[in-house]
């Protein structure tokens, strides 16, 4: 595979830093630091560039907070200036590298993918296979090792500024493993690191084993002979063992008539598919949430509308009428939508008084 030079010049590039901090200020406007830089956007753009290609740039002290949906994760924050721009600046450019390294059947935190694609694709092979082999990685991101990461990305870049640079962020955190959830990197680092077992998939195991879905650390084999799935539980654990020092919290074999749960949806022959109880109590919570937090000025219009729109995609994907109805989520998005139609046409009316009194 080509190793990928001459990056960090387009990392630090002024262009790529205002575009870095646009991003990263998304849905943060309201905050009095985010402002802050929005507002002297060259100036901060400048500092950062200056701060990176002198080397200054080191990752701040995190911040850490638990949450339990239903177990508990730590969740890493760092300031918005400067690492959270600095993430950005660089993934900005290696996003478009990472992606083109991966195979077409991982689906998490990539454009046109997701956990509806990735449900399409389950759903399919529901339908087509008599057993799914289903996997889960133990503490997935705590137990992935910053040198066998190191190492994967260095066999890629040879840009040896962003290695420093990369190398900085992933040893941030104290101890052989761990990478943080919270980093925009941490996402397109904890892919990257189960590229490594796509590519065996893809590679070293035989056509009948790539029927394969991989959404973050819990994937898929779909098989129509318990000797394959046998096979597939001597090789698979063992891969991850040897070669990422990852141990399986789940390893199992069932057969696709009885229902495969798989990124919050639960699959059935034919085309069904149902929400799982799990992921309803999360999107009901989210809901009450959502209307809460509007009713206090904690989010805008715009900002519940959006909640409400990712919530019925994913209800709408599944066999929910009588789930939406009784939300009265259909009447939710439908007075959202009107909202937001009239909001547009005041921003409208208000901008045209202004041109003609100017």
């Amino acid at each position: 595979m080509k190793r990928h030079g001459n990056l960090f010049k387009k990392v630090t590039s002024i262009s790529n830093i205002k575009e870095a901090i646009k991003i990263a200020a998304k849905n943060k406007h309201s905050r009095p630091d985010v402002q802050n830089v929005i507002m002297n956007i060259d100036a901060y753009a400048s500092e950062i560039r200056k701060m990176l290609i002198n080397g200054e740039f080191h990752t701040s002290e995190y911040k850490i907070h638990a949450i339990y949906e239903p177990k508990r994760r730590d969740i890493y924050v760092l300031p918005f200036y400067p690492d959270r721009i600095v993430h950005h600046c660089i993934m900005n450019i290696l996003e478009p590298i990472f992606d083109s390294w991966f195979i077409n059947d991982s689906y998490c935190c990539r454009a046109g993918k997701g956990s509806i694609a990735a449900s399409d694709k389950c759903s399919k092979y529901v339908n087509n296979f008599k057993f799914c082999v289903q996997y889960d990685i133990k503490h997935y991101f705590p137990s992935i090792n910053h040198d066998i990461l190191m190492n994967i990305i260095e066999r890629k870049i040879k840009d040896n500024k962003l290695l420093d640079l990369l190398s900085d962020i992933i040893y941030s955190i104290d101890g052989p493993t761990n990478l943080p959830i919270g980093n925009h990197t941490s996402q397109w680092f904890g892919n990257l690191y189960l590229n490594e077992l796509d590519q065996f998939v893809m590679h070293n195991l035989d056509k009948r084993f790539h029927n394969y879905i991989r959404y973050c650390d819990d994937f898929l084999f779909f098989v129509n002979t318990k000797e394959d799935a046998r096979y597939l539980h001597e090789v698979i654990p063992k891969f991850l063992h040897e070669k990422l020092q990852l141990s399986l919290s789940k390893a199992i074999t069932q057969r696709t008539k009885q229902g495969v749960k798989f990124v919050g949806f639960r699959h059935f022959k034919k085309g069904k598919i149902l929400l799982r109880k799990s992921t309803v109590k999360k999107q009901k919570k989210r809901l009450k949430s959502v209307k809460y937090e509007l009713r206090h000025g904690a989010i805008t219009i715009e900002q519940a509308r959006s909640v409400v729109a990712s919530i019925y995609g994913w209800m709408i994907h599944a066999n929910t009428y009588n789930l939406r109805k009784s939300l009265k989520l259909d009447k939710l998005c439908d007075a959202f939508m009107e909202l937001t139609l009239i909001l547009i046409e005041y921003e409208r009316n208000k901008n045209e008084r202004i041109r003609k009194h100017e």
